[in-house]
């Protein structure tokens, strides 16, 4: 289970007081955001991204992009990983970043023809970077977007 728990609406500051390496959580002090979700409240974590998107002052135009890209690692969290999964967003050196986060364990990507299991590759082209990490406490993919232009 992760150190955090993100609840509803809720406001949270990361407490952590040194980044540890490759850490690629929120940088000290950094006021974070949190949701939990399960399949039935995807539509919730599209209008909560959208929301996010302006409040990090992202351009309009890219907004749909970064929804979908949310969109698609929330519903593979809840639909491979998971009954429920957590969402984290917070801004870094202007940068909006989300965090999604379920229990379940990994699962290999598509194999060669078939027709969906797209959903991280369409996420890592929408984003300017897609970190993903698995292990025994689940799976974690944190994804980088320019906010303000």
């Amino acid at each position: 289970m992760p150190s955090w728990s993100p609840d509803e609406g809720g406001h949270r500051v990361n407490e952590d007081v040194e980044p540890q390496s490759g850490h690629k959580g929120p940088p000290p002090g950094a006021p974070v955001k949190g949701l939990r979700f399960r399949l039935p409240d995807l539509p919730r974590v599209r209008q909560y991204a959208e929301e996010e998107a302006r409040a990090a002052g992202m351009p309009e135009e890219a907004i749909g992009d970064f929804v979908i890209a949310v969109n698609e690692v929330a519903t593979n969290a809840v639909t491979h990983g998971h009954d429920h999964a957590f969402l984290r967003t917070w801004t870094s050196n202007g940068d909006l970043v989300v965090e999604v986060h379920d229990n379940g364990s990994w699962k290999p990507g598509p194999m060669p023809g078939s027709v969906g299991g797209m959903g991280l590759w369409v996420a890592r082209l929408l984003s300017s970077d897609l970190t993903l990490r698995v292990g025994g406490e689940g799976s974690t993919v944190i994804m980088r977007f320019p906010g303000k232009s």
